[in-house]
């Protein structure tokens, strides 16, 4: 298979936390088979999940101001896969995840407002594979069944859908996070390496 660029996208505080170590598994990995890897480390490079007020203002005007993120939104646009890794706090994205979505998935990078009002237009052609790594507190039975899998669905229907087309989503989950048994992450770390082994 030819070389591919991959953005995996790190959301942790800790350098030495589980989600810091799937990361490092995932990029690892994608590199033994030959790919590009860029790591962006959204709290080791201070990233700033606020939304501007220049950002704001010019979201809905045909000529959206992304000047503040440039540097990121070239490493997004210079890639042909995205993987994000974090864990999943009050069944949701850590807020410097959803403020990566919030500031680098915007108008004229990642999507186009349909000319009637209407549909976004995907602009994310470049981007083939859109993979999640993520560990849960909770046991499965809570996040599937009571929760219905948010963060899925968030990232699946309301992120990958809308800017991209025909792409290759998949999530990767730990479940039970905070009572798991060291050989139970072990697993978890040797099932990420194996399915990412086979990009």
């Amino acid at each position: 298979m030819a070389a591919r660029h991959f953005l995996v996208v790190l959301a942790h505080p800790l350098s030495d936390s589980f989600a810091s170590s799937l990361a490092r598994t995932v990029r690892d990995t994608l590199e033994t088979r030959g790919h590009v890897v860029d790591l962006l480390d959204l709290y080791g490079e201070d990233f700033d999940p606020r939304l501007t007020a220049a950002e704001r203002a010019s979201y809905m005007t045909g000529s959206y101001d992304a000047s503040a993120v440039a540097p990121i939104v070239a490493r997004l646009q210079a890639a042909d896969g995205i993987v994000l890794v974090f864990p999943q706090w009050w069944f949701n994205l850590p807020a410097i995840m959803k403020g990566f979505i919030d500031r680098i998935f915007v108008p004229g990078v990642a999507f186009d407002h349909d000319a009637d009002g209407g549909r976004l237009v995907p602009r994310l052609t470049n981007i083939r594979t859109f993979w999640v790594v993520t560990t849960t507190g909770s046991p499965w039975w809570i996040v599937m069944l009571y929760m219905g899998n948010p963060v899925k669905r968030i990232l699946k229907r309301g992120v990958a859908a809308f800017c991209g087309r025909r792409l290759d989503f998949r999530m990767l989950s730990l479940h039970g996070m905070d009572t798991v048994t060291v050989e139970k992450r072990r697993r978890f770390i040797d099932k990420v390496g194996r399915s990412f082994g086979r990009l």
